[in-house]
């Protein structure tokens, strides 16, 4: 999941999975903490994520850590760079995968509807990753992090009442390492949206988004 307003793909959190007409393998599960596969590794199967949220990363030279993108019900993780892994990929909670061999995603083996599917998931993360970047680079805390809450909202969000609540199975250096910004802004910006109330904090985990036009309005730059 990259920062992006969610496209009509993936609408309320809704989990799709994607049409085969051959057998599935069997699902892949994964205890909170546990890897998928690692940078480097070789790239022998995608996997669409059908519950659960994953976080997908990798460290620079100097050590320090880039979240290049967090994985929820819907998503297909696992594309290769020259048949390799370019990121580390965890379990923030359990996790529930369905694998597809990378075959089909290059050669269809005998299921083009599949075939179809993943490569349409594969051109939708290059555009959702370019607007990431284009995100990076031009918005403000307060636009990164709203409209960070604003994708969550449409994708994973449950009605409570009036109000919208959102559980955020990451910590808040995993959203600035996601969002390029330290863990003090990001607190502090989550503090500004609290006491302007535009959200509640229950608690660190579950954050409650009280006034969701204004969220939308300061996702987009607009901070009347």
């Amino acid at each position: 999941m990259y920062v992006t307003i969610p496209s009509d793909q993936k609408v309320n959190g809704s989990f799709v999975p994607l049409a085969s007409a051959q057998p599935k393998p069997v699902e892949t599960r994964l205890k909170s903490g546990s890897y998928l596969y690692f940078e480097g590794d070789d790239v022998e199967w995608l996997y669409q994520v059908t519950s659960g949220a994953m976080r997908l990363t990798r460290l620079l030279p100097d050590g320090r850590r880039q979240v290049i993108a967090f994985g929820y019900p819907g998503d297909i993780i696992g594309f290769p760079a020259n048949g390799l892994h370019h990121t580390d990929c965890e379990a923030l909670t359990d996790v529930r995968l369905q694998p597809f061999r990378r075959s089909v995603l290059e050669t269809g083996e005998g299921d083009p509807a599949l075939h179809s599917a993943l490569l349409q998931a594969a051109l939708r993360e290059i555009s959702a990753m370019q607007d990431h970047f284009m995100m990076l680079g031009r918005k403000s805390a307060t636009e990164k992090l709203a409209s960070f809450l604003c994708v969550l909202s449409e994708r994973v969000g449950e009605d409570l009442g009036a109000y919208r609540q959102i559980h955020l199975p990451m910590s808040r250096s995993d959203i600035a390492d996601f969002l390029g910004l330290t863990t003090e802004t990001v607190s502090r910006t989550f503090t500004l949206l609290r006491k302007s109330k535009i959200i509640a904090i229950e608690n660190i985990h579950t954050i409650i988004i009280q006034r969701p036009t204004a969220l939308m309005g300061l996702s987009a730059g607009d901070d009347k």
